[in-house]
């Protein structure tokens, strides 16, 4: 490279001159700066006017206005809470709370169950056995055509349709009753405590043995085994640590006691109905999704694949699969905004989430402003949250280009 400075006049010829705004109509820049001031402008008088309005509306009403209620006891009698709650004790604040717990308790569990489902199906309709193609497609398609309001009663009807109690039916220590269906729940211990502690190391070692392996396929092109590790730390680990506390492995079994069951875990018809018909009308869209992503895959990856000899079930998940990600995350993610609000509808079979506490909290208190705006800030964070989780794990899986 030459030494030589560069010539200072086309050094100045290659740099743009800046623009000076000058305060002038027939400016561009001046006019565009004028035109959002005046848009801000206007968007700002509304919104001032709605509130002023609101406010004189609610003051000539003697409505009170404020999250003051939130400090009150409730009296709202829950079925259900994953918290403990005393409608005789507790706030409006507490019983909130129950009811948001309560739907991501919907969410989060429909969301998964939902993922499974729908990516079977979707590799069902794909498949060369015409009759588990067939049923696949007869499901996609009639579940999709089917309100889910409707799907939703259906369940709840078919739940509710089941024998008392004194008649349920029973698979091994399974009760299933129109009361909903009872399970054995295993009576924790600590030794089942310092279990899953060892499981989460196991989980965070394996995370970190597979990123050895994964910078050891770069150094060598050898990548060292993962699922043996896993599995060591995974299983055996937290089995060892399990044995060492004593083995323990004791289950409340429930028990007829007069009219109704004791003891044991409890899915109740509401909520049962509410899952079923999420994940099952989800999973009908996220079949479509799965299925689309996998025939954007070029045919010529599973020709190659095949020619290395790799097994079907091996391309699928090594090969096709990884690639049909990039496709199928954007619009999944979609889906499980989708579900997280319809499950908003839990409110017309009686499951109390947030929208059926909030409802019954502003009819009492009248603060239905404020109700309202607790409904919208929940599901507006929690879809946020998902957004923003699979934006983050779009980004992970990206092609990256070198």
């Amino acid at each position: 490279m030459s030494d030589a400075t560069a010539d200072p006049r086309f050094a100045a010829a290659r740099a743009a001159p800046r623009r000076r705004l000058r305060l002038s109509w027939s400016d561009p820049t001046f006019r565009a700066i004028v035109w959002q001031v005046v848009i801000v402008g206007l968007v700002a008088a509304v919104i001032g006017y709605l509130v002023h309005n609101t406010n004189q509306n609610l003051a000539a009403r003697h409505i009170a206005t404020g999250f003051g209620f939130l400090d009150r006891v409730a009296g709202i009698p829950i079925g259900e809470a994953l918290v403990p709650y005393n409608p005789a004790v507790n706030t409006y604040g507490r019983a909130l709370l129950v009811g948001v717990l309560n739907t991501l308790k919907v969410a989060v569990v429909g969301i998964v169950l939902a993922t499974i489902l729908g990516t079977v199906i979707g590799i069902g309709r794909l498949s060369s056995n015409w009759l588990l193609a067939k049923l696949t497609a007869f499901y996609v398609e009639t579940l999709r055509d089917i309100p889910l309001l409707l799907q939703l009663l259906f369940w709840y009807t078919v739940l509710q349709s089941l024998p008392a109690p004194r008649q349920s039916i029973r698979v091994g220590d399974v009760f299933l009753s129109n009361r909903g269906i009872k399970i054995p729940l295993l009576e924790l211990q600590p030794a089942h405590e310092w279990a899953a502690l060892a499981f989460l190391v196991g989980l965070v070692g394996t995370v970190l043995w597979n990123r050895h392996a994964a910078r050891q396929q770069e150094a060598t092109g050898v990548r060292p085994r993962v699922w043996p590790v896993g599995l060591a730390l995974m299983v055996a680990l937290p089995l060892v640590v399990w044995a060492i506390f004593g083995a323990p492995l004791t289950f409340e079994v429930p028990v007829l006691r007069g009219f109704n069951f004791q003891g044991g875990g409890s899915l109740s018809p509401e909520y049962f109905a509410l899952l079923l018909g999420l994940v099952t009308y989800t999973a009908a869209y996220i079949a479509e999704i799965v299925r689309s992503g996998i025939q954007a895959v070029p045919q010529g990856q599973w020709e190659a694949a095949g020619a290395l000899g790799l097994r079907s079930g091996m391309v699928l998940r090594k090969v096709i699969l990884p690639q049909a990600l990039r496709v199928i995350v954007p619009p999944m993610t979609s889906q499980y905004l989708n579900l997280t609000k319809n499950s908003s509808l839990a409110v017309a079979i009686g499951y109390q989430d947030i929208v059926s506490i909030a409802n019954t909290t502003l009819n009492q208190t009248g603060q239905a402003i404020e109700g309202i705006a607790v409904i919208m800030a929940v599901y507006l964070t929690i879809s946020l949250s998902i957004s923003l989780f699979m934006n983050w794990y779009n980004a992970r899986i990206a092609l990256v280009e070198r």
